[in-house]
């Protein structure tokens, strides 16, 4: 019931249906908490962006977006896409603050579930992840909705109009992929 009507109320926002902003808040916002601490999960401890902040501020860029919300999934497809702007965007601002002060790195342990995948940068990770969607977009754009917005494989696959299989088997190269980067 809850996801058909996250969809239903997307459409009537979208439509101008401020009153649908509001019932839709409270829907969408414990999982987008969930894609926070998800996307968020591997940063340096210390990281001085929180959860919580995370997901404000990506709310308040999907409530400006104008996008033709085509269903739940799709909805937190561009939230996941939102949230790894705004996390590089911190993370560079941090780093420009503290330029030639020892400037610590931003880890990413555990980088998309892989044991044995060394920690990096979140923009060595946004890096490669556009080295990724240079050389294949699909399998850039499934990885970042896995790693950043911690969708599930049949979310991914109805975001993006693949079958869960085939979300399986783009996962699994990207993986492998990024690892590989990663470790050069």
């Amino acid at each position: 019931m809850e996801r058909s009507e996250v969809t239903r109320l997307l459409v009537a926002w979208r439509r101008g249906d401020e009153n649908a902003l509001a019932a839709l808040t409270p829907l969408v916002y414990r999982e987008l908490h969930r894609l926070a601490h998800s996307a968020m999960r591997g940063e340096r401890p210390g990281h001085t962006l929180q959860t919580t902040a995370l997901v404000h501020e990506a709310f308040l860029a999907l409530a400006d977006a104008e996008v033709d919300w085509a269903d739940r999934a799709h909805f937190y497809a561009i939230a996941a896409r939102q949230m790894r702007r705004i996390l590089v965007n911190h993370g560079e601002a941090h780093r420009a603050a503290k330029r030639g002060g020892g400037v610590p790195h931003a880890s990413l342990d555990e980088a998309l579930d892989v044991v044995g995948t060394p920690s990096a940068e979140v923009g060595e990770l946004d890096d490669a992840l556009r080295r990724l969607e240079a050389f294949d977009a699909r399998k850039a754009q499934i990885l970042e909705l896995h790693y950043f917005g911690g969708l599930t494989y049949d979310e991914m696959a109805a975001a993006l109009g693949l079958s869960a299989s085939t979300i399986d088997t783009e996962l699994r190269f990207a993986k492998a992929w990024l690892r590989q980067q990663l470790a050069d």
